[in-house]
C-alpha cells in the first residue's frame, strides 16, 4: 500500500489504498487509463494481486477544439454530452462499429471562429463568448464556439462553467439583433408598405408608466424602416410593433422556434423565455429585445431564414448530403427577405454594424446590447453584445453571429462596450479568415442591389456614417 500510494499520490494515501486492497470485493480499481510509465513502475513492485486490464479509450487529438459539439465520454466509455452523447447507441452498435460518421464542423473555421472570440474575450475581459457559423440553406452548423471551454481529454479538470454550452443552453435577452425580425413581420404583414413611410422618433415614447429611449446622440427626426436600423431606433421600432400588434409578434417567434428549446441533436439545450402575458410595452419592448431571452442558436436559425428567401430550417451537426436538406418551413416571402438583406447590408456599409464588414465579402448584419438579465431585474453594469451577420449579402451562404457576456469597455474604445465595438469586429475578423475557405470568393465589384432604398434616406449616401456604437 506504501509503494503504490508513493505512485499515485492522487488517488490516496497509504491508508486509502490499504483499505481499497482488503475490501472484500472481487476486484477494485485502483486508477483506470493508466499511462505506460505508471503500468511499468506498478508492475515492478511484483504483487501477482495487481492485475492490468486493457482497455479501449477515446482521444481527441485537437485537445479543445469544438469541444461542445462533439462532448466527452465517461470512464466506462460512454457518450455523456455532444454529439458523443447523440451517437452513442450507434457509435457501441457491433453492426455499426467501423462506420465513419461525418459531422458538419469544419475544423478550419472552428479554430478560426474560437480565435477571434477568444481574443476578444480576453481584450474586453468578458465572462465568456459564443459563436456560430451556421449555413443558411442547410442548417448545418459549420462552427459552434462555447466559452469558457474544455480539454475532453481531461474533463475532470473541467467545472460547470466550462462544461456549459453557451450556444444552446443559456438563454440570454439578445437586444437589438431583434430589430430586423420585427421589421419583417411588419413587411410581411402588410404593416409597412414603404420606405417612404416615417415613424416619429423625435422624443422619448411614453406608454403609461414606461418610457422608451434611443441612445444619447441618436438622430431626432422620423425615420422610415431602413433608417431604423441603420441608427438602431428603439423609438421607431416600438412604434411599428404597436402597429404589428402583440398577435402578430408571437406568431412570427413561434414561427422561428423562438417557444421551444433549440432545434438541433444536442441534448444541452435551453427552454427560451417568453412573456406569459402580453401588455402594449411587451410587443413594443420584445421587438427590440428586451423582455425576451433566447440561445445564440435560435438567433443564427431565425437569421438565416431573413436572408436565405425565408425558409426556417432546424440546424445540424450531422454533413447533410447534397440535396437532402431538410424541408423547412417557409416563414417569409421571398420579396420580404431580399428587403432584409438590403437593409442589413446598410446597418453594415452605414450604421452601427461597421466595424463587423469583411472586404469584398458584402456583409450584412445588426448589432444587439442588452442589459444583463439576473434574478429579480436587470444588472446595469453588465451587457450581453451580440452580432449577427450574414454574408455574401447578394447570394447569402453563411450566418456569423458572435456573443459576449458581460464585456468590458477598454481605452481603445474609449470605454464603449457595446457590440459595435466587441462583438462586431470579431465576426468580421472571422469572415475575413474563413470566407475563401468556405467557397465565397472576396469581389468588391459585387454586392446586393440598393438602388431602390438610397433614395428614400435621408442620410445623403456621400456624408459620413453614423457612429458604430
Amino acid at each position: 500500500a506504501a509503494r503504490l500510494a508513493a505512485l499515485m499520490p492522487d488517488r490516496g494515501d497509504q491508508a486509502w489504498f490499504y483499505n481499497q486492497l482488503t475490501r472484500k470485493a472481487n476486484f477494485v480499481y485502483l486508477q483506470r487509463r493508466a499511462s505506460p510509465t505508471l503500468v511499468e513502475q506498478v508492475n515492478a513492485i511484483g504483487e501477482p494481486g495487481l492485475v492490468f486490464d486493457r482497455e479501449t479509450q477515446r482521444l481527441y487529438p485537437q485537445s479543445s477544439l469544438a469541444a461542445h459539439a462533439l462532448g466527452f465520454l465517461s470512464t466506462d466509455g460512454h457518450g455523456m454530452s455532444g454529439m458523443e452523447r447523440v451517437l452513442d447507441q450507434r457509435l457501441l452498435d457491433p453492426a455499426q462499429s467501423g462506420k465513419p460518421v461525418a459531422l458538419s464542423i469544419d475544423t478550419r473555421a472552428q479554430a478560426a471562429l474560437e480565435s477571434e472570440l477568444g481574443r476578444a474575450m480576453n481584450t474586453f475581459s468578458a465572462r465568456g463568448g459564443g459563436g456560430i457559423i451556421l449555413d443558411v440553406h442547410t442548417g448545418e452548423v459549420i462552427a459552434m464556439v462555447s466559452l469558457p471551454t474544455f480539454n475532453p481529454n481531461r474533463v475532470g479538470m473541467a467545472g460547470t462553467e466550462e462544461l456549459r454550452n453557451i450556444t444552446t443552453q443559456s438563454v440570454f435577452e439578445l437586444g437589438s439583433t431583434f430589430k430586423p425580425i420585427t421589421m419583417a413581420v411588419a413587411m410581411e404583414n402588410g404593416v409597412v408598405t414603404s420606405m417612404a413611410r416615417r415613424f416619429d422618433a423625435t422624443h422619448p415614447l411614453k406608454v403609461g408608466g414606461y418610457t422608451i429611449h434611443d441612445e444619447q446622440g441618436d438622430p431626432k427626426r422620423w425615420l422610415n424602416m431602413a433608417e431604423t436600423l441603420i441608427y438602431s431606433s428603439n423609438i421607431a421600432t416600438a412604434r411599428i410593433a404597436d402597429e404589428i400588434g402583440p398577435q402578430r409578434m408571437q406568431t412570427m417567434f413561434k414561427k422561428l422556434g423562438f417557444d421551444t428549446k433549440p432545434d438541433i441533436e444536442l441534448r444541452e439545450k435551453g427552454r427560451p423565455l417568453l412573456p406569459t402575458y402580453w401588455a402594449r410595452t411587451t410587443t413594443m419592448t420584445t421587438a427590440y429585445g428586451h423582455g425576451i431571452a433566447v440561445t445564440p442558436l435560435h438567433l443564427a436559425s431565425a437569421y438565416a431564414a431573413l436572408v436565405n428567401g425565408g425558409i426556417w430550417r432546424p440546424a445540424t451537426l450531422m454533413k447533410v448530403a447534397p440535396g437532402h436538406a431538410a424541408a423547412g418551413r417557409r416563414v417569409l416571402s421571398e420579396a420580404t427577405s431580399y428587403k432584409m438583406r438590403q437593409m442589413l447590408r446598410l446597418i453594415v456599409m452605414r450604421g452601427t454594424g461597421r466595424k463587423g464588414d469583411a472586404p469584398g465579402y458584402r456583409v450584412g448584419g445588426k448589432t444587439g446590447t442588452a442589459e444583463a438579465a439576473v434574478a429579480g431585474g436587470y444588472d446595469r453594469s453588465r451587457n450581453v453584445a451580440t452580432f449577427a451577420a450574414a454574408f455574401p449579402m447578394d447570394a447569402p451562404r453563411y450566418v456569423v453571429l458572435a456573443m459576449l457576456d458581460s464585456p468590458k469597455g477598454t481605452k481603445e474604445t474609449g470605454g464603449w462596450k457595446t457590440a459595435a465595438w466587441n462583438a462586431a469586429p470579431v465576426v468580421g475578423r472571422t469572415i475575413t479568415r474563413v470566407g475563401a475557405m468556405l467557397g465565397v470568393v472576396p469581389d468588391a465589384n459585387k454586392d446586393i442591389d440598393e438602388s431602390d432604398i438610397l433614395p428614400t434616406l435621408w442620410q445623403d449616401p456621400k456624408s459620413p456614417p453614423v457612429d458604430g456604437r
